[in-house]
């Protein structure tokens, strides 16, 4: 029945190598531009097809392995090239695939003009690819073959620019603190591998297999450890504390790129991965606590940077950085179908959101150019009064905010109330849910607030563009639109699958379709946390009211963006003169990188320094030429043996007649 999933991943390989070996010869954009996208545009067709056939099934029977081929065997080890149709891969293929092509369409008029268009989008199909086989793979490996191509593809992308240093540096720290990441995906997987197989001699990493036995993990001592190896490598690729400060270095890159990495492929593949090992997760109360916490502060924290930024992207980075930190929230408090319900919405807004970005960036570098400035196009301090020039930009824009804001209606309102509820209600952490509570709320508020200053100081207000550019401003072109207006329809509609049952009784009982739905995934962890945990109970008026306080906190916050970037303007910089330790403090990310530089970078620079200039250069090429100054300096003594002159061999020959003679002589 599900015969045909191959081709998901198979058609953006096809289109990588199409553009990547023939792409130069082709030349024509439209040509590359159109092989790149309708190759990730065939993948979500067939994955729709996909979606409806195993919703035809029986709840029960809605997990199917399809083997392609035996990839490795090792004694009664076997990892396949097989895929895993389940709820959640599904869901996870329609978000990349259907945000995926979005994403290639919009680029085709975006990156118009740009020296190796045929590479990027070769780049950029392959970072599908690599996608696609990370949440469809049915094993561990296959899944970490998946998790270092994405690794790869950021690398390649967020360094197009390669001939920027800043560009080239970006891509090699997201690298490198990935490889972090990886490292611990690698101990966990190594570690579950070892122990089931010793203890139980089920020797397999496949994942419905790693599910039915379950049940043979003890709660807490090796499960913590293996659970944290992953939540590391979760941390890598998701961008929470501490890995984090890769992600909003990324904005060097093209901005779809950032659309790419933000919404639909990279930062998405650690959440991912703790849902679909939620039922080991969930057998760890030190692992769950730890990602709460984790996730808890991450979201507060990238709040709090995101506050000041001047950036337009920037902003939007620390805003993913927040929002994931949202979704490990709900992944720590036993929420999994909010956490994977969030991350959908958030593909939607913050895809829309990084493409509307990309919009005004492209009208503000042609404006600037056409008066030859060398003001910065992202700087939103340059910006101002940009709605009347590109209207369809605003208004899909506008819908994004209002929806990452958690206003009544739109999506992320839906699944960001789902989390703060749950971190509130879940009978997991007992005295921490109010701290964990509280910092979502906090986070919301901060989101609400920077979201909207962002809206205001680039839309709204009067022009702050070079004099004579803003005659130069306007709306982009339909294929950079038409994106923008379908993710603006799903950040608005996208969260009515999944409606709280508070809500869904208001209006004749709608069901929750996203719980019923990923119902069969997390069973395991759910039944888990019935039989292992006290469910108190939280009354209807509660839940009312904290849904009401969060309603309050995203118009405080959105009244206060108002206040202080329409009706009076002069308010922050009276601020910033009146704290401006505070101020520098948080422009500059809290130091953290320059924390990091201290402790860790430049540490590792000098230990560099010090085996290459001190033992590399004096001991290890010291014994070297050493060796050979010796050799040389023998053969300088030996070579007068062989000099290939005669009378130099008759004199050696005669005087060693004499020597002989005169030895047996006076013996």
């Amino acid at each position: 029945m599900f015969d045909n999933v191959w081709l998901i991943p198979l058609f953006p390989l096809i289109g990588f190598l199409i553009n990547g070996l023939l792409g130069k010869k082709i030349k024509n954009e439209t040509v590359i531009g159109s092989i790149g996208a309708l190759a990730v545009f065939a993948s979500f067709i067939v994955s729709v097809m996909t979606f409806i056939k195993l919703i035809g099934l029986p709840s029960a029977e809605r997990s199917v392995n399809v083997k392609i081929f035996t990839w490795m065997t090792a004694g009664t080890f076997n990892a396949d090239i097989a895929f895993l149709i389940d709820p959640l891969s599904c869901l996870m293929l329609l978000v990349v695939t259907g945000i995926g092509t979005l994403i290639h369409i919009y680029s085709i008029g975006y990156m118009h003009g740009e020296e190796g268009f045929y590479r990027f989008f070769a780049y950029l199909n392959l970072f599908v690819f690599s996608m696609l086989l990370l949440v469809t793979g049915n094993n561990l490996l296959l899944m970490f073959v998946g998790w270092e191509g994405v690794g790869l593809c950021s690398y390649l992308l967020i360094g197009y620019y390669f001939h920027k240093k800043s560009a080239g540096d970006a891509g090699k720290k997201a690298f490198v603190m990935n490889r972090v990441g990886d490292f611990g995906f690698l101990l966990g997987t190594f570690t579950l591998f070892w122990w089931l197989g010793q203890n139980h001699g089920i020797w397999t990493i496949q994942f419905t297999e790693l599910a039915s036995n379950a049940n043979l993990f003890p709660t807490g001592g090796v499960v913590t450890i293996i659970t944290l190896c992953f939540f590391l490598g979760a941390t890598g690729k998701s961008a929470q504390i501490p890995l984090y400060t890769w992600l909003p270095d990324a904005m060097e890159g093209p901005t779809p790129v950032s659309a790419l990495i933000h919404a639909a492929t990279m930062v998405t593949a650690g959440v991912y991965m703790i849902a679909r090992m939620s039922y080991l997760f969930i057998r760890s109360p030190e692992t769950m606590m730890t990602v709460a916490v984790i996730g808890a502060c991450t979201a507060f924290f990238a709040a709090t940077i995101g506050t000041a930024q001047n950036d337009i992207k920037r902003v939007l980075a620390y805003s993913t950085v927040s929002q994931l930190g949202y979704m490990f929230l709900a992944m720590g408090v036993g929420a999994f179908t909010a956490g994977v319900f969030h991350l959908m919405t958030h593909a939607f807004f913050k895809a829309c959101l990084f493409l509307g970005s990309g919009a005004v960036i492209h009208s503000m570098h042609g404006a600037l150019h056409h008066v030859h400035s060398h003001d910065d196009a992202q700087d939103m301090r340059n910006m101002g009064g940009l709605a009347k020039y590109m209207p369809m930009t605003y208004g899909t824009f506008l819908v994004a905010t209002i929806a990452i804001a958690g206003i009544p209606g739109f999506s992320g309102f839906f699944s960001k109330d789902e989390i703060l509820w749950q971190a509130f209600a879940n009978p997991l952490h007992g005295g921490l849910n109010m701290l964990l509570w509280g910092l979502g709320a906090c986070a919301a508020l901060m989101t609400a607030f920077y979201m909207f200053r962002l809206v205001f100081m680039t839309f709204h207000g009067s022009c702050r563009i070079k004099p004579g550019a803003e005659k130069h401003l306007h709306e982009s072109p339909m294929v950079i639109v038409f994106p923008l207006i379908v993710l603006a329809i799903l950040s608005i509609v996208g969260g009515y699958i999944g409606l709280p049952k508070l809500i869904g009784d208001l209006f004749g009982g709608i069901p929750n379709y996203l719980e019923h739905y990923l119902e069969p995934v997390f069973a395991n962890a759910n039944a888990y946390i019935q039989a292992h945990t006290h469910h108190g109970h939280h009354s209807h008026a509660l839940e009312w009211g904290l849904m009401g306080t969060s309603v309050v906190i995203a118009v405080v916050g959105i009244s206060v963006a108002y206040l202080l970037y329409i009706a009076s303007p002069e308010i922050p910089k009276k601020f910033t003169s009146a704290f401006p330790a505070l101020h520098r403090a948080v422009y500059n990310k809290w130091y953290i990188d320059e924390l990091y530089d201290f402790l860790i970078v430049n540490p590792c620079k000098a230990l560099g320094r010090f085996l290459w200039k001190g033992f590399d250069v004096l001991v290890v090429d010291g014994i070297v030429n050493g060796v050979a100054h010796v050799v040389m300096a023998f053969g300088g003594v030996i070579r007068y043996m062989q000099t290939g002159q005669i009378y130099n061999y008759a004199w050696s020959m005669a005087f060693g007649v004499v020597v002989i003679i005169g030895y047996y002589l006076f013996k």
